[in-house]
């Protein structure tokens, strides 16, 4: 991707004669003569719509320009209208300068035709902070998705990854916002076109229909709307059928129907994460455990999921922000005893001079305020009602996992059956794959098998003959560490949010806060120890500026604590994606201390790419997740 750009907040409002406009761009966002009538006219008829998504399985749609999200609105309300439509709708759109949630709660609150109401309430309701990338937003049960992507287009297209069935160009006029309609960014749209594809636009300048047939598109002129003499409509021209090369298209392609059994091997946080999300979309899962559900968590009460941020919003940090947003939108809905709490984190940094760095980032980034904040050592205090050492940021969307809680409430989705035994090897059998123990006898067998099985995944790849071309994964270790459960009535009942830096420490849970954690390099075991309790002890000491009295009595070794494995790569990312060498095996492993953010995340990918959804991440981050 290009160096980062801040987004920048629309101009926008009511002009002198009442018409909903861009103050930057001097130019209306819909049709004066109405949105719903431009929507049906423009963009529905001139897709051909309804009729066109009539006997498919899923329509997807491409959009330049959502703003107050009207077209979008105008489609869903079209399809769940209409009795012959398409088990599963698809929007992908693209805003250079989305607005905030308030902001579009009320302006569609006096926009939005009385018939599209109460749709407008449910998007404003999940409408994501202003936060550039992808944001995955989901309606109708999960059968209605809507893929926002906040930033320039021109930035943007090139990474989308989908097929599209219909385009929406609904940007400023061309002499206005001209970025919108080069011929490069025609391009890469017509790139996503599916092969019978349409599009609609009400722009009808001759460069804006030259510049779409020399993308591809056979166009033409029709009557406007509102007063418009014209617009535009066109479909793809016929070209050669392009074969799938990629390990995403070879991966859908393996899947076949799409109807039988995943098989996921692994049912902690990865495999859990892949369970659910597929179960979700109505597709049976089988899952393999070497030592039955949740067993590699239990005792684990408490963990943090934060996103990080980086002064050039690097691939970590962009990676951690997609997969927090997605785990608190996929497992929000959950049981009471499952759900994440949504209690924030303040991040603290070492020093001085980190808190002023930090806050020079965040100046740079423009991040909104209500996402993340630069907080002193004051407010740092009163935000989490126990005395801390030092100031830092707040980050309002930072969760309280309970691990053990929640991979059982994952596994339990409708769909999902557990298998007890330990995966050694992968068989090739006819259209799919078989998955057998060190006996050889079959475990499960499916068109798709997801390796989730952390540090196992290597030793399985290996015994399989499938390691040799993944390098990197080759190199994945397995690093220990562990957990204390220090008694909250020792601070008080503990902090209200977590308290992340050199350490942290977490929210009571049950009468005790976690404190964490280690790092056992070349360990022979993960289990708890006097060592590593008085290395957590000495972490919550350091974050709180001392240990209250209470704490300070503890002994080390007689503490409750947790302790696990870590499965790591090189540069700590995960290995998330198909293999190309062997197209129906996925790789999921590698979360390092961060299983929790790549989770849900991960699950979406394999159920975006299996249902030929648009994908959740941009392509440079999907390269940077790929198994190799």
């Amino acid at each position: 991707m290009p160096s980062y750009s801040p987004l920048l907040p629309p101009a926008a409002g009511l002009d002198a004669d009442g018409r909903f406009s861009s103050a930057a761009y001097g130019d209306v966002y819909h049709s004066p003569s109405g949105a719903l009538g431009q929507a049906e006219h423009v963009f529905l008829r001139g897709n051909g719509l309804p009729q066109r998504w009539r006997g498919r399985q899923a329509f997807t749609v491409c959009e330049t320009g959502f703003g107050l999200g009207l077209n979008f609105l105008a489609l869903w309300h079209a399809w769940r209208t209409d009795p012959a439509r398409p088990r599963r709708l698809h929007m992908l759109s693209i805003e250079a300068h989305p607005f905030t949630r308030d902001a579009l709660r009320g302006w569609l609150r006096q926009l939005a035709p009385d018939v599209l109401r109460g749709l407008a309430e449910q998007l404003a309701d999940q409408w994501p902070a202003c936060l550039p990338g992808l944001h995955r937003l989901e309606f109708e049960g999960g059968t209605l998705t809507l893929t926002l992507a906040f930033g320039a287009a021109s930035t943007l297209a090139p990474q989308l990854r989908a097929s599209v069935d219909a385009y929406f160009l609904d940007g400023f006029a061309p002499d206005r916002n001209p970025d919108l309609w080069q011929p490069a960014l025609m391009r890469d749209l017509a790139r996503l076109a599916a092969p019978d594809a349409t599009l609609a636009t009400w722009a009808s300048a001759g460069p804006v229909r030259q510049a779409l047939r020399d993308a591809g598109f056979q166009v033409r002129r029709q009557p406007g709307y509102g007063g418009k003499w014209h617009m535009t409509a066109g479909v793809r021209a016929p070209g050669p059928a392009q074969a799938p090369g990629d390990a995403w298209a070879l991966a859908r392609g393996a899947d076949g129907a799409g109807q039988d059994e995943v098989v996921v091997v692994g049912g902690g946080l990865a495999g859990a994460g892949i369970a659910q999300a597929l179960a979700l979309r109505g597709r049976p899962v089988c899952v393999i455990d070497a030592a039955g559900p949740a067993s590699a968590h239990a005792g684990h009460v408490a963990a943090a999921l934060t996103p990080v941020i980086a002064r050039d919003d690097n691939a970590r940090a962009r990676l951690s922000r997609a997969g927090s947003q997605r785990a608190l939108a996929r497992w929000a809905a959950l049981a009471p005893d499952a759900a994440p709490w949504r209690c924030g984190t303040l991040q603290l940094e070492r020093d001085a001079g980190r808190s002023a760095a930090m806050e020079e980032t965040l100046r740079q980034l423009q991040f909104p305020a209500d996402w993340v904040r630069a907080v002193d050592r004051d407010e740092a205090t009163a935000q989490a009602g126990v005395p801390v050492a030092r100031g830092g940021v707040f980050f309002a969307d930072g969760l309280l996992v309970r691990p053990a809680r929640l991979i059982p409430a994952l596994l339990a989705t409708p769909g999902v059956r557990r298998v007890e035994g330990r995966a050694v090897a992968l068989r090739h059998a006819g259209h799919g794959w078989q998955v057998l123990d060190g006996g050889g006898q079959l475990l499960g067998q499916g068109a798709t098998v997801v390796l989730a099985n952390a540090f196992g995944a290597q030793a399985l790849l290996r015994g399989s003959g499938l390691l040799e071309p993944l390098p990197r994964v080759a190199q994945m270790h397995a690093l220990a560490g562990e957990v204390s459960l220090l008694p909250a009535a020792g601070l008080g009942g503990g902090p209200r949010c977590i308290v992340g830096g050199e350490g942290y420490l977490l929210p009571a849970v049950d009468g005790w806060c976690v404190a964490g954690s280690t790092y056992e390099h070349g360990a022979s075991a993960a289990q708890v120890s006097a060592a590593g309790q008085q290395t957590t002890l000495d972490k919550a000491a350091g974050l709180l500026g001392g240990l209250p009295p209470a704490w300070a009595a503890l002994v080390p070794g007689q503490l409750p604590g947790w302790a696990g494995w870590r499965a790591v790569l090189p540069g700590r990312l995960p290995a998330v994606g198909p293999l190309g060498h062997a197209p129906g095996v996925w790789l999921a492993a590698g979360y390092a201390s961060r299983g929790l953010s790549w989770s849900a995340l991960a699950g979406d990918l394999v159920g975006a790419c299996l249902y030929g959804e648009p994908l959740p991440l941009p392509a440079d981050l999907l390269a940077a997740v790929a198994p190799r």
